[in-house]
């Protein structure tokens, strides 16, 4: 297939993607006011939608490896591209993303995002959202959930290297919960700008927890070796020529956090 035909296919895909965006935020809305479970089930509905057009749309289709986290835990994702919120928010069974309080004033958004379960909060003050979340939970008010954050803040293009945020360490220490490191290739088909889309098969692979309690410095160097080297292996079996990275070596034991 010439590159102008899958253009024009991404083309598409991208304006229906969008319009069905506008569509069921309409549709879903009389549940949503009602219903807290109406923002999560739109939100579903929507990701799995837009997953099964994309199969025949562009040829894009998806796949799952390791076990998605049903417990209460920490999920730390590698962002490559708008679709990655989708895949990896329909796999679990309360994912809650951290998300800035200003996006509660947005159209629709707003409101379909915080009655699905974000967390909305003001800026540096992430550990007091996180500390009321942890309160509703143990007052029995609320149901543990995954808590999901880009530990590199931002959408960063398969093979490229960013730095890892310093937050995410302060989130584990907070949590007392296990980390579920998530890696994909997605980027490589999903690119962070532009229409083009590529067919092929985007992995998302949960990937070995890490347990709750490790030194927050020596969490963050699991952490980043884990997501990277894994990533940069998905986007080599994907087809993509990605130097082989330097591994972060182990942190000595008395190292400062």
């Amino acid at each position: 297939m010439s590159y102008a035909i899958q253009w024009l296919r991404s083309l598409l895909f991208t304006v229906t993607m969008y319009i069905l965006m506008a569509i069921y935020g309409i549709v879903f809305l009389p549940y949503v006011l009602v219903s807290p479970m109406g923002g999560r089930t739109a939100c579903m509905s929507y990701s799995r939608t837009v997953m099964w057009l994309a199969g025949w749309m562009i040829g894009l289709r998806f796949e799952f490896r390791g076990t998605a986290p049903t417990y209460g835990c920490m999920v730390a994702a590698k962002h490559q591209s708008f679709m990655d919120v989708m895949a990896i928010y329909q796999t679990m069974p309360r994912p809650r993303f951290i998300m800035k309080r200003l996006l509660l004033w947005a159209p629709i958004l707003g409101l379909y995002a915080y009655r699905a379960g974000c967390i909305p909060v003001d800026r540096g003050k992430k550990g007091q959202a996180i500390k009321d979340m942890l309160a509703r939970v143990k007052a029995g008010d609320q149901k543990p959930g995954q808590l999901c954050i880009y530990p590199q803040g931002t959408r960063v293009a398969a093979g490229v290297v960013a730095p890892y945020k310093k937050g995410t360490a302060a989130l584990y220490g907070q949590l007392q919960q296990p980390c579920v490191p998530v890696a994909t290739n997605v980027g490589v088909f999903w690119p962070k700008r532009g229409i083009y889309r590529k067919p092929g098969v985007a992995v998302f692979e949960f990937l070995n927890p890490i347990p709750a309690g490790l030194p927050l410095r020596e969490f963050m160097v699991v952490l980043e070796n884990a997501i990277e080297e894994r990533s940069n292996a998905l986007a080599r079996e994907a087809g993509l020529d990605v130097p082989q990275r330097k591994t972060i070596p182990p942190v000595e034991p008395g190292a400062p956090v």
